[in-house]
């Protein structure tokens, strides 16, 4: 019995093992796309910053700017991008925010409006086509390679549909990096846009053919960095939340490790005993 038992604690050893050296792989990965994701989410904010800098001085030269993609349209539906990974073992990170996107959507709902999801990444594409949401369109296996024209890819359609009264609101849902050890699900409103200026300032700049005109031009490259600033800042939140559960997890099978070595050193340490007690006892009955 006792020389079954070691054997089934030293599989059991083994294979905690092999799982340590997997958890420990994939912590170094997500270690190093993370160093990769966080400069290129850091490079791709100068880009927006000046953006809407630029989008805001625009609205301030007119006190009586007015533009279709600041104002509320009629149309009640809303359009839901949520960002999420496309592979799991990340802790909490795509639940958080799924978590954030339903809870929107039922608040929409119960004012008795409509939502449309468009998911970017696999978890999110999975979790909203099991239950049957409206989704508008779904990509995935792009939050490692996203470059700004895909993004603006994405933003066309987004406008399209705008244009065509299709839908009266788009808001963001991703989870924003805010340091390799925390990370935080984030919701944003995109369209209408949110200009926040001082308009007692104006200035004598025109625009040619008209100030709206020039700010309806580059609200596809507004909302195509925002995209691209959420979907990488998304990414790599997703590396981080990875190697923290990967290095949590190789410390969970070190300790298992070291736990099933002590069990199994008594084990063997019996066994040695109670061999040691039967050639004392063998020895003594033969006297």
């Amino acid at each position: 019995m006792a020389s079954s038992n070691m054997k089934d604690i030293k599989r059991r050893i083994k294979s905690v093992e092999s799982t340590k050296q997997i958890t420990n792989a994939m912590q170094l990965v997500a270690s190093s796309k993370l160093r990769k994701a966080k400069e290129k989410a850091d490079n791709s904010k100068p880009f927006f910053n000046a953006m809407y800098e630029t989008m805001c001085e625009i609205v301030k030269e007119d006190a009586s700017f007015s533009s279709v993609y600041t104002r509320k349209k009629k149309s009640n539906v809303t359009l839901m991008v949520v960002i999420a990974g496309d592979r799991g073992l990340a802790g909490g990170f795509n639940a958080n925010v799924i978590k954030l996107a339903q809870k929107r959507y039922d608040e929409i709902v119960k004012d008795g409006s409509e939502a449309v999801i468009l998911p970017i990444g696999k978890k999110a594409i999975e979790y909203f086509e099991k239950r049957n949401f409206k989704i508008m369109t779904r990509y995935e296996n792009v939050g490692e390679s996203i470059t700004v024209y895909g993004a603006m890819s994405i933003a066309d359609k987004i406008i399209d549909v705008y244009n065509k009264d299709k839908i009266g609101r788009v808001e963001l849902f991703y989870t924003d990096c805010i340091s390799p050890l925390v990370q935080e699900e984030k919701q944003m409103a995109v369209i209408p846009v949110d200009i926040q200026t001082d308009k007692t300032n104006l200035s004598v700049t025109n625009y040619e053919p008209s100030a709206e005109a020039v700010f309806d031009s580059l609200i596809p490259r507004y909302i195509a960095g925002v995209l691209f600033g959420a979907i990488v800042d998304s990414f790599a939140a997703e590396q981080a939340a990875r190697r923290i559960a990967m290095e949590n997890a190789t410390d969970n099978a070190t300790e298992m490790i070291n736990s099933l070595s002590l069990v199994y050193n008594r084990a063997r340490q019996a066994a040695i005993t109670q061999e040691i007690t039967e050639i004392v006892g063998g020895a003594s009955a033969q006297e």
